[in-house]
């Protein structure tokens, strides 16, 4: 059935489109037209974002964090095998997906730790991205709130997604 669930999508896409009187193809090339300086525009935040948790990761900040935030994620409930996960999840999603390799390797796909870690991947997002995306396309430039209560909420969600994973 979920094999279905796209063509069907976009037969009624094309259907309102036909009805409506939208030329379709004109209209994709133009938002295609769109992206490029978008792209453009984008791309040296993005760019920065990546080489910063390259940096990170290279220096070994992020093992040091989880290594002193692990006591702390432990009271909370959350294996503290998934502290650097935790850290690393705002900033990237590659590099959240080869931690989550490495703890199912680890762990096994059917252990406490490997279930939480697939949920705390599958409720966060990468918010430094996110807020990199959005924000510079926006006249918003003060992010003094946006950022501090996103990355709260995420540690609240992977608490929370360990808990449920516990009870579960």
């Amino acid at each position: 059935m979920s094999a279905y669930i796209l063509p069907i999508i976009f037969l009624a896409l094309f259907g309102y489109c036909y009805f409506k009187k939208v030329n379709t193809y004109d209209t994709f090339v133009k938002g295609a037209k769109g992206a490029i300086p978008l792209i453009l525009d984008i791309f040296p935040f993005i760019a920065s974002i990546m080489i910063a948790v390259a940096l990170l990761r290279v220096s070994g900040i992020t093992n040091m964090l989880a290594y002193v935030l692990s006591p702390v994620f432990k009271v909370l409930g959350v294996p503290g095998e998934l502290t650097e996960l935790i850290l690393l999840r705002p900033f990237t999603g590659a590099g959240s997906f080869a931690l989550l390799e490495n703890v199912l390797s680890t762990y096994g796909a059917d252990s406490y730790i490997s279930r939480c870690a697939c949920v705390i991947l599958g409720c966060s997002e990468t918010i430094f991205y996110v807020a990199t995306v959005y924000f510079s396309q926006t006249k918003v430039k003060k992010l003094l709130y946006a950022i501090p209560v996103a990355l709260i909420c995420s540690a609240i969600g992977a608490v929370v997604a360990c808990l449920l994973c516990k009870i579960i």
